[in-house]
């Protein structure tokens, strides 16, 4: 048994990012737990540019991001242990801990989870048809292309337009694979316009939105998918050997959930307060388990952010004041989540002042409105649109004036 200051279970950018951010600060060792041979998380495997731009304030590589990030948290004085998968909880900030190095316990003052999240496979999307080889989701086509460097196929379809898709495609166009179609079940690609516009040049095919993949074909390999206009139910058969299924996250939690640790219905994620704090003291949760899924970026400006929470933790620890009043908020259709989920007494702001919320209808120029106890609490115009597929960020300004001890607030759409 060892015993650390602070336990960060999860190598990836929002977990790397709070170790770096607390290593020099407290009194004790920061050890970071990740599963994998190496730091870094879904970067690694991410070989284009788009990372660090609002956390390192620089425009990087997948791979050149991870890699910052692991030497940033070393310089500071984490401990980064790698092939070290936490299989459970043996009590109070008590985890069980198996490596080829063998079992053992590691107790910790605090606990941060930053497992990130992961894309549903074909087989929970419930996509009928063979099962041949060739398909695959994101971070599986990734690591077969950036790590293994293996050959993939030569003529793809992606299922979602979701920023992630579009890192498929710049994956597949590395491997020599032309990409067929893109097909997306809502009526725009939900990408930023930006890369859905630079994204078609590197498109051999349309993007199929309003659409379905209903079939897949292939007895040793695909040979084709079929794909249905869900408003018509007219159908067409595409001619491929590889079908990539990106997006529709769904967080790591079983950490959480094994911890009984609230949990939110929406997210799937754990219930934390503006600080990032979870239902269990001294347990925080950061990152993409929390809202899947953001960019990495901005989880790892929650690791960063949670840094003051986990200290005044340290600080006064079992003996600190009773957990302040919180009120939860609740969202209305066609929002099917929020994050953070709670207003407390403390005032507490969420990193970067955000309400983070997922949309399943285009909004373009969204009006929002909070309620309390029949009370206006806020409304207000943003000038960015709320759009499927991505994180739509709110002012927390909405929520702030809420009484921590009254009932729920209701986020709605005006």
């Amino acid at each position: 048994m060892n015993h650390v200051a602070v336990a960060v279970i999860g190598g990836g950018p929002s977990g790397l990012t709070a170790a770096a951010t607390l290593a020099p600060l407290v009194d004790g060792e920061v050890l970071v737990l990740e599963r994998e041979a190496q730091t870094g998380g879904i970067p690694r495997h991410s070989d284009h540019l788009g990372y660090g731009i609002r956390d390192l304030h620089r425009f990087i590589s997948g791979p050149a991001y991870a890699r910052r990030l692991t030497q940033t948290a070393a310089e500071a004085g984490a401990v980064l242990e790698t092939e070290a998968m936490v299989t459970g909880w043996s009590g109070e900030r008590t985890l069980q801990v198996t490596s080829p190095r063998g079992v053992r316990t590691v107790t910790a003052d605090a606990v941060i989870l930053a497992t990130g999240a992961r894309e549903r496979p074909r087989p929970a999307r419930l996509v009928p048809g063979d099962r041949p080889d060739g398909v695959y989701t994101t971070g599986q086509l990734q690591n077969l292309v950036h790590v293994q460097h293996a050959p993939v196929g030569r003529r793809a379809v992606i299922v979602g337009a979701e920023l992630v898709s579009w890192s498929a495609v710049l994956t597949l166009r590395e491997a020599g694979c032309a990409t067929a179609a893109m097909v997306s079940s809502y009526p725009r690609a939900e990408a930023y316009t930006a890369f859905r516009s630079a994204g078609r040049l590197l498109l051999d095919g349309p993007v199929l939105t309003g659409s379905r993949v209903v079939g897949i074909h292939g007895k040793n390999r695909v040979r084709s998918v079929t794909v249905e206009h869900t408003a018509t139910g007219r159908r067409r058969e595409i001619d491929c050997d590889t079908v990539v299924f990106t997006g529709d996250w769904i967080p790591d939690h079983e950490l959480a959930r094994t911890a009984g640790l609230d949990m939110d219905r929406g997210t799937r994620g754990p219930v934390v307060d503006p600080s990032l704090r979870t239902s269990r003291p001294g347990v925080f949760a950061v990152g993409n388990l929390l809202h899947p899924v953001d960019t990495a970026d901005g989880a790892a400006l929650d690791g960063r952010h949670v840094a003051a929470a986990v200290q005044a933790w340290l600080r006064h620890g079992p003996d600190a004041a009773p957990a302040p009043a919180a009120t939860p908020i609740r969202v209305e259709a066609p929002f099917r989540w929020v994050a953070p989920q709670l207003v407390t007494a403390d005032g507490g702001v969420p990193s970067r002042g955000d309400l983070l919320l997922w949309t399943d209808e285009y909004r373009r120029l969204p009006r929002l409105r909070a309620m309390q106890d029949g009370r206006l609490l806020g409304s207000g115009r943003t000038p960015w649109p709320a759009a499927p597929g991505r994180v739509y960020r709110a002012p927390w300004s909405l929520v702030a004036g809420a009484d921590p001890k009254g009932g729920p607030v209701t986020l709605s759409l005006a």
